[in-house]
C-alpha cells in the first residue's frame, strides 16, 4: 500500500489516464479521489459506474444530449464529460462497457472533444481521465469483448490495488480507521472493542468482499454489540456469519470463559503469524464461514500465481525458477506449458 500512495503522488500532478485495476471492494474510488485531491485541478470529480447504467442510457449520460434528441428530451442536458470538465473524470468499471461506446470513448479521449446525441457539433473538453476495472481486460480483448486500442489509449499509468486477503497483516489498522470515521457519525452509539484473538479471527477470514466487506462487518459489530469487547468467537459466530446474540448467553460466557481464551491464545500463537505465506492449518476454518470450496480450482490458482511469481523474481530464468519452487525444470516446463504461462518479458 506504500506502494500504491507512492503511485499517487506520481501520478496526481499531472494530466495521464490512470487505470486502476482491483478485485471489487479494494478501494479503487478512493484511489481516484486521491488523484484528484492531489491534482492541480481546480473542477469536481464527476463518477459514473458504467456497470450500473443500462447500456441505452449511458452513452447520453456520458456525453448529454440535445434538445429533440429521442422522446423525452425535452431541453439540452449536459453529460459527464462536460460536467468534468476543468476537473476529473472517473469511470467505474469501464470493463463493462458496451463495445459501440468503447468507440465514441476512444475518440473523446483522442480528440479531447465530443458530441451529444442528436448534435453534430465538437464540443471542446478539459478533464483528466481516470478509469478503474476489477475485469481482466486483457482476456476481455482476447474474448472480443474490450477494444485493444482503448485499453492501450488508457493503461497509460495502471495502479493495482491488492486484494484485502493479501495484506491482512493491514487489517487492525484498518479496523482503527473505520472506527475512527463511524466515530465522527452521529447515528452511532458507543464502539465495541477487539481483543487480540478477535483481531486474529479477522486475519484468517479470505473476505472475498474486501474492504468494503470489512467495513460492513464493523458496522454489523456497531448495531450488535456496542460498547463490548468482543472475542475471537464473537466475530467467527455473530459477524462472519450473521447470528443475533442471546442476551442471557453473553451474560454467562461473555468473559467468564478464561479456558476458551487461553485455548485461542494458544492457537492463535501456533500459527506462524509472522510468515508471509499462509498455513496450511488455516484452511481448516474454511467451512466455518463458506460451505463449499473449489478445491482443484483454488489449488491451480494457487499454483499458477507461485509459478509467476517465482518467474518475475528470477527475470524469468527458469532454471531459477524452478530451484525457488523446489522442482525440477522439466516439471516446471511442463506446468506453463500446462496453465499456458509464459516467461515475464524485461
Amino acid at each position: 500500500m506504500r506502494d500504491v500512495r507512492r503511485l499517487i503522488d506520481i501520478a496526481a500532478p499531472a494530466k495521464t489516464t490512470i487505470l486502476v485495476l482491483g478485485a471489487t471492494g479494494t478501494g479503487k474510488e478512493l484511489v481516484a479521489r486521491s488523484i484528484h485531491k492531489f491534482s492541480a485541478r481546480k473542477g469536481d470529480l464527476i463518477s459514473i459506474n458504467c456497470s450500473a447504467i443500462p447500456a441505452e442510457l449511458l452513452e447520453s449520460e456520458l456525453f448529454g444530449y440535445e434538445k429533440g434528441a429521442f422522446t423525452g428530451a425535452e431541453k439540452t442536458r449536459q453529460g459527464r464529460f462536460e460536467m468534468a470538465s476543468g476537473g476529473t473524470l472517473f469511470l467505474d468499471e469501464i470493463g463493462d462497457m458496451p463495445l459501440p461506446l468503447q468507440a465514441k470513448l476512444l475518440r473523446a479521449i483522442e480528440t479531447r472533444t465530443i458530441q451529444r446525441v442528436g448534435g453534430g457539433k465538437d464540443i471542446p473538453i478539459d478533464l483528466r481521465l481516470v478509469c478503474a476495472t476489477h475485469q481482466n481486460i486483457e482476456a476481455d480483448i482476447e474474448a472480443g469483448k474490450f477494444r485493444a486500442d482503448l485499453f492501450y489509449r488508457i493503461n497509460v499509468f495502471p495502479i493495482k490495488l491488492p486484494a484485502l486477503v493479501e495484506r491482512a497483516v493491514d487489517i487492525p489498522q484498518i479496523i482503527t480507521a473505520l472506527k475512527k470515521v463511524m466515530k465522527k457519525q452521529d447515528d452511532n452509539g458507543p464502539l465495541p472493542e477487539f481483543d487480540e484473538s478477535a483481531l486474529q479471527e479477522f486475519m484468517r477470514y479470505p473476505w472475498p468482499g474486501n474492504v468494503r466487506e470489512l467495513r460492513n462487518v464493523i458496522e454489523r459489530a456497531c448495531l450488535l454489540f456496542p460498547g463490548s469487547k468482543l472475542e475471537a468467537k464473537h466475530v467467527r459466530d455473530h459477524l462472519l456469519r450473521l447470528r443475533a446474540p442471546d442476551l442471557a448467553e453473553e451474560q454467562d460466557a461473555l468473559w467468564a470463559a478464561s479456558a476458551d481464551i487461553d485455548q485461542a491464545s494458544s492457537a492463535d500463537h501456533g500459527n506462524d503469524s509472522g510468515s508471509p505465506l499462509p498455513h496450511p492449518s488455516h484452511y481448516r476454518d474454511w467451512f466455518a464461514y463458506f460451505d463449499t470450496i473449489d478445491v482443484r480450482r483454488h489449488l491451480q490458482d494457487v499454483e499458477i500465481v507461485l509459478i509467476e511469481a517465482a518467474l518475475e523474481k528470477s527475470n524469468g530464468m527458469i532454471s531459477h525458477a524452478a530451484d525457488a519452487l523446489k522442482l525440477r525444470r522439466t516439471t516446471l516446463i511442463e506446468k506453463m506449458k500446462k496453465f499456458m504461462i509464459e516467461k515475464p518479458v524485461n
